[in-house]
Formats: C-alpha cells, sequence, structure tokens
C-alpha cells in the first residue's frame, strides 16, 4: 500500500493505563467483595479494540504492511507467557488444594483457556456468571474475557483488511476518498448489527449472551469508532473536555454499584461503562490541572495500569480456590484484602519476571519461523504437564473401577450380621470424576402409548410395560422422587413390575399454590390426571420435605414438615382405589457432599441427625390418622432414614460409598446398594 501523505506515528496516550488501572481495580473489587459485575471487563474490551485500530489504521494510513501472521503470533507471544503461569499455577494448585470434583472442570478449562474458546465452553456448559456462590465457580472461569479478546485479535485485523481492499478498489474512482471513512462505515455495520443482536439474545438467552462473541462485538466496534472520532473530539474546547472526563470517570466508577446488571448484560446496559470509558479516552489530555487526565497519568496509576493484566490473571483463581479450600461462601473485609495483597504481588512479579522479559527478547521477532517456535514452545509448557496429569487421573480410574464389589458395600454394611472386609487403600465410590453419571437413568423414555398428552409434564420415564406386568407403580413428584427410581428398578425388574415416573424440577408433590412456581403447579394439575388416566396399582411419592439451611430461630431440622398440600393431592387417587405409599425425604447439607469428603473425609462432612432432619417423622401422625380410620386405608408410609443417619450421624459416606452426589441427592451407586432394602419396606407399606 501507498500513502498519499506522511502519517503521523500514534503517540503513547499515558491516561489510558490509568483508565486500565481503575478497570482492573473495578473488577477485583468487585469481585472480592461484592460479587457483582462492574463493567470493568467491558471497559478492557472498549480499551483493547481502540488500541488495535490505532494500530492498524496507522499502518493503512502510512503504506505499512499489515502482516497479519506476524502481527498474530506477535500478539502471542506477549499474551501467553502471564497467562501460562497463571494457569500453571491453578493446575498445581487444583491438583494439591482442591477436591477431585473439580479437576475435570478446571483440565477442560486450561486447554480452552489457552486456545481461547473458554467463552463458548462455558456457554454451552450454561454457566451462570450472576451465581451467588463464588465457591462454585471455575477458578479460571474468568478466561471467558481474555477468549472473546483473542478472537477479536484475530478477526478484527481481518476486518480491516477488507476495508482496506475496498477502499483501495473505491479510489480506483475516487482517489481523493481517504480511508477513516471506509473504515467508519464498516465499523458502523458491525457495530450496528453485533448491538441489535446483543439485545436480543440478552432478552431471549442472557446466560448464553454473556459468553457470546457475537453479542459482544459492537463494544469492540465502538472503540474503533472512537478512534475515528477521536480528531473532531480533541477539537473540542478544553472545560467541555475536562467535564467528558469527569463525567465518564463518575459514570464509569458507579455502573456496578447504581445498575442492576444482573440479567442484562451485556445488551444496551452495557452502553454505560463503554461510553464512560469512550468520554474518559475522548477527554485525552487536556493539559488542565483539573482534568482527569491528571489523575489517569499518575505515576502509581500508570504503574498499576502496566500491571493490570497480570492482575486480572491472578486476582480470581486466587479468590476461588481461597473460597473452595476454606469452605466460605465468599470473601470477608479481612480475607478479601489478603486476596488482593497476594493478587498484586504475584501480578507484580509476573509481569516483572515474565511478561516483561519475553516482551523485550528480540529473537523471536525477526523471523516468523522463531515466533512460531516460542508460540508452540509456550502452548506446549501447558499442554505437556496436562497430558500427564490426565493420564494419572485415568489411571485412577481404571484401578477404582477394577475394586471388588466387597469394597464398597454401601447400604449393606449396616445389614445385621455384615462382616466388614474393605480393603483400607480402596477408593471411595463414586469417584468425583463421575459425578455426571450418578444421576438416575434407569428405564428409559415412556412409549407412545404412556407419553403425557399435556406438555405441562416434561419429563417422563418408563421401565416395563404396565399392560403385561404384574403391579405398575408411577413414582410422582421431583428429582427426589426420581433419585428413588435407581432403588426400585432391582425389585421390577425381578418382580415383574412396571414403573413410570413423571416429575418436575423442584416441585414436591402436592396442591398448587401462589407459593410455586407456573410450571410446577401446572405440572401438579396434569400429573393428577395422568394418574387417574393410567390407573397403576399404586403411586410412590416423597411425603415430606427436608430443608438445607437455618433461619434465624430454626434449625434444618426444625423446619422439615409434611409436603404442602400432601393428603388433599392423593385423595382422588386413594378415592380411585390406587394405593399410594409416601417416603419420608433424605437429609440435606449446605455444602457439596463430594467435594467436603474429598478434602475432609467422610467423618467431617457429616450432620448431627437432630441438626439437619425433626426429631419424629412428621409422616407418623399421618400414618396414626390412616390406622384411626381418618385417612384412607389406600395411604401408607415408610421411612429410609436409618440407612443415612446412624448413631445420631447422618453420614456421608457409608459402606466406602458417598451418599449425595450434590447436597441432597441419593448417588446413583448408593441408591443401588439401598434396593434390597427399599424393597422390602415398599412392600410392607403395600401389603405386596
Amino acid at each position: 500500500m501507498s500513502a498519499s501523505h506522511s502519517v503521523e506515528k500514534p503517540a503513547f496516550r499515558p491516561e489510558i493505563q490509568g483508565l486500565r488501572a481503575f478497570a482492573v481495580l473495578m473488577v477485583v473489587f468487585y469481585h472480592v467483595w461484592l460479587g457483582r459485575v462492574s463493567g470493568g471487563v467491558d471497559v478492557f474490551l472498549l480499551v483493547s479494540a481502540f488500541l488495535l485500530t490505532v494500530s492498524f489504521l496507522y499502518k493503512v494510513e502510512s503504506g505499512r504492511p499489515l502482516a497479519l501472521v506476524h502481527y498474530w503470533l506477535n500478539r502471542l507471544r506477549g499474551l501467553l507467557p502471564a497467562a501460562i503461569v497463571v494457569l500453571l499455577a491453578v493446575v498445581g494448585a487444583t491438583v494439591s488444594l482442591l477436591p477431585r470434583t473439580r479437576w475435570e472442570e478446571v483440565a477442560e478449562q486450561t486447554v480452552s483457556s489457552l486456545f481461547y474458546f473458554q467463552n463458548w465452553q462455558l456457554a454451552s456448559d450454561s454457566v451462570d456468571y450472576y451465581a451467588a456462590n463464588q465457591a462454585a465457580a471455575s477458578p479460571l472461569q474468568h478466561f471467558w474475557s481474555l477468549s472473546i479478546q483473542g478472537q477479536v485479535f484475530v478477526l478484527w485485523p481481518l476486518i480491516i483488511a477488507a476495508a482496506a481492499a475496498i477502499w483501495h478498489l473505491i479510489r480506483q474512482s475516487r482517489p481523493d476518498l481517504g480511508f477513516r471513512p471506509v473504515l467508519a462505515v464498516t465499523f458502523g455495520l458491525v457495530f450496528a448489527a453485533s448491538f441489535v443482536y446483543s439485545v436480543y439474545i440478552t432478552a431471549t438467552r442472557q446466560a448464553w449472551a454473556y459468553f457470546d462473541t457475537g453479542a459482544r462485538l459492537w463494544e469492540f466496534a465502538l472503540g474503533s469508532l472512537l478512534v475515528l472520532a477521536l480528531p473532531y473530539v480533541e477539537k473540542a474546547p478544553v472545560a467541555l473536555r475536562v467535564v467528558m472526563g469527569w463525567v465518564g470517570m463518575i459514570a464509569m466508577l458507579s455502573c456496578g454499584l447504581v445498575l442492576t446488571v444482573q440479567g442484562s448484560f451485556p445488551g444496551y446496559v452495557a452502553l454505560w461503562p463503554t461510553l464512560a470509558a469512550a468520554l474518559i479516552i475522548g477527554a485525552g489530555q487536556t493539559g488542565s490541572r483539573y482534568g482527569v487526565d491528571r489523575l489517569l497519568s499518575s505515576q502509581p496509576l500508570a504503574s498499576l495500569g502496566s500491571i493490570s493484566y497480570a492482575l486480572y490473571l491472578w486476582h480470581w483463581p486466587i479468590l476461588v480456590i481461597y473460597l473452595i479450600h476454606s469452605g466460605h461462601d465468599a470473601a470477608g473485609w479481612l480475607s478479601g484484602t489478603a486476596i488482593i495483597a497476594v493478587s498484586l504481588l504475584l501480578a507484580w512479579a509476573t509481569t516483572r519476571m515474565v511478561e516483561t522479559p519475553f516482551h523485550s527478547w528480540r529473537w523471536p521477532t525477526q523471523r516468523r519461523r522463531r515466533l512460531s517456535i516460542v508460540v508452540a514452545a509456550l502452548m506446549a509448557a501447558v499442554l505437556l504437564p496436562l497430558n500427564g496429569w490426565q493420564e494419572k487421573v485415568e489411571a485412577f480410574e481404571e484401578a477404582a473401577a477394577a475394586q471388588s464389589p466387597q469394597d464398597n458395600p454401601g447400604a449393606a454394611a449396616l445389614a445385621d450380621g455384615y462382616v466388614p472386609s474393605i480393603d483400607p487403600a480402596a477408593a471411595t465410590l463414586p469417584l468425583s470424576t463421575t459425578l455426571d453419571q450418578e444421576w438416575a437413568s434407569v428405564g428409559g423414555t415412556c412409549d407412545d402409548e404412556r407419553r403425557p398428552a399435556d406438555e405441562a409434564i416434561r419429563f417422563c420415564r418408563q421401565y416395563g410395560d404396565p399392560a403385561t406386568a404384574e403391579k405398575t407403580i408411577v413414582l410422582l413428584g421431583d428429582s427426589h422422587a426420581q433419585h428413588w427410581s435407581t432403588a426400585l428398578h432391582p425389585a421390577a425388574e425381578q418382580n415383574n413390575w412396571a414403573w413410570i415416573l413423571i416429575h418436575e424440577p423442584a416441585c414436591r408433590y402436592g396442591t398448587p399454590g401462589p407459593e410455586r412456581t407456573e410450571s410446577c403447579n401446572n405440572f401438579l394439575t396434569a400429573a393428577q390426571s395422568y394418574v387417574l388416566e393410567q390407573q397403576p396399582d399404586a403411586v410412590f411419592t416423597v411425603a415430606s420435605k427436608t430443608a438445607t439451611h437455618p433461619t434465624d430461630e430454626l434449625t434444618p431440622g426444625d423446619q422439615e414438615r409434611v409436603a404442602d398440600g400432601y393428603v388433599e393431592a392423593v385423595t382422588p387417587f386413594t378415592d380411585a382405589g390406587i394405593q399410594v405409599v409416601g417416603l419420608r425425604d433424605t437429609p440435606r447439607y449446605s455444602y457439596s457432599v463430594p467435594e467436603c469428603v474429598d478434602v475432609r473425609g467422610g467423618e467431617e462432612c457429616s450432620l448431627d441427625q437432630d441438626y439437619v432432619l425433626a426429631p419424629e417423622n412428621p409422616l407418623d401422625e399421618l400414618q396414626t390418622q390412616v390406622e384411626a380410620g381418618e385417612l384412607p386405608s389406600e395411604l401408607s408410609f415408610f421411612d429410609m432414614t436409618d440407612q443415612f443417619c446412624v448413631d445420631g450421624r447422618c453420614r456421608a459416606v457409608i459402606g466406602n460409598v458417598i451418599t449425595i452426589r450434590d447436597e441432597d441427592h441419593v448417588t446413583r451407586t448408593y441408591a443401588q446398594t439401598l434396593a434390597p432394602v427399599f424393597e422390602r419396606r415398599l412392600r410392607d407399606a403395600l401389603g405386596w
């Protein structure tokens, strides 16, 4: 390319370093202490596009080659060293400090972070960025924004190169046309298309939109358009630019406090932080003692801005690893201060000892082959140890799969006359890496004859053919009814029973009410009609409801109760001659039981029975009413509490098997060991 006039090389803008400093402090402070989105990341996105566009605009207008491949390799050379240090540190901390339940997630996100597609992985995994419990987040989750930036670092030069090619074609007929109008139209179109899409996808699929590159491109385009508008903005009076700068600063800092960002980013609400940053950059170097640029150009902020990338990399994994290891849901003021201090120290050391030396190293920049070798070596520095780690995990899983059944008897260890024969070296099952397989998933989808016609019943599974089975049972309710299908299934196989499971998440069977969700109320109404239509021999329900958290005055045990409207809801079944059996609910924990067991062991993760369950089974009163003839004789109850709580403690591990897969759902492995006891008590309750 040839330029029609000499082009001045862009000057260094010290206020942008200060802007970076404020942006990263916003991100860090809000993450550590407020658990909210600050808008700081959006500022980073705009600034990165601004600087990239400044660089490529100069190349095009001065007639320099764009050298896209060299740019991409050089960009990786600058970004990867610090990122790799953090990735390796997180992998090491995961192996040393975190429960095995986190290992697979961290391994997968290490790869997606290294190759800059982590935002898409989080989107496809349906991660909720706004989840209140940060301890449940991945220590690498913050790489989502770096992944989007990495994708834009590839896309933006291509867009600029395409715009330059179009410009050269147009100049054949209009030689006086400058490049900037063409670029303005190009990025104007990108801005408009992405902004419209962002508003739409945020309104319809916000959790996806948060990580969607397409929903963020307008923020980058705004940064590019700012470059083109800057020559005109800088002609404004100094006084006006001083006001612009401070208005932008106040707006940027107040974004996370003023706006309720949960559920609204990155739609039109993200205009607030990005336009605020645009005002600050647009104000430029005012030369006024009152300008915000004087603050932003100060040495302390410039120094902090120089380590902003490393600080962003470090703060989140340190926070999350602390929360997971400590068992806390959020950092306090003292622990938060320590987290920030450690993050600052590591960011400074990483920048000084890793990032700066790599940036100053000139040997790789002399030839593209050398750059390629350096980038490949940097990636290998993560992939090789990660591969070794995964091989060890796979070997551990294979050894666990080869264990004798005697090493994991589960509920059989509670039987009278049981003689312990567990190998002390045997792994506790299920392994944390197989927890995704621990949901109840027996049977198959309902056949055409049993599939509910009412769309309010969304989940239906079936085993056997009710037309030829000796007995048919409908399992009815929520996921706590579902997890008992695993214990019922062996009895169904052995006795020629059929069963049908219909359930709705978080919808304990009872009567509809205003405190329930619309989908739950619709399900309860439809489920009643479905059962009466199917006319099974029996309906199985979980008839009580346990609690997870204490209130100001009540323990979880104090809150255990019969499910709302339970008797009223099952009366149509008993009136139709259908037997109804209700089971007492299982204990709930306020933490992930497998994670706790992995870190602290089974005993430390068990809870006192009188804390999580009522002293008396709330279903006993209903059973008494049945026996007194006050409730239908078709109604009966049974209890499996003694299979979870032994000697006054509700056990996290029984017979070398973890009882609960998360906070409140029975593991499939433990439910399988419960099958003999479950069948015996179910038969006794039903009189079969």
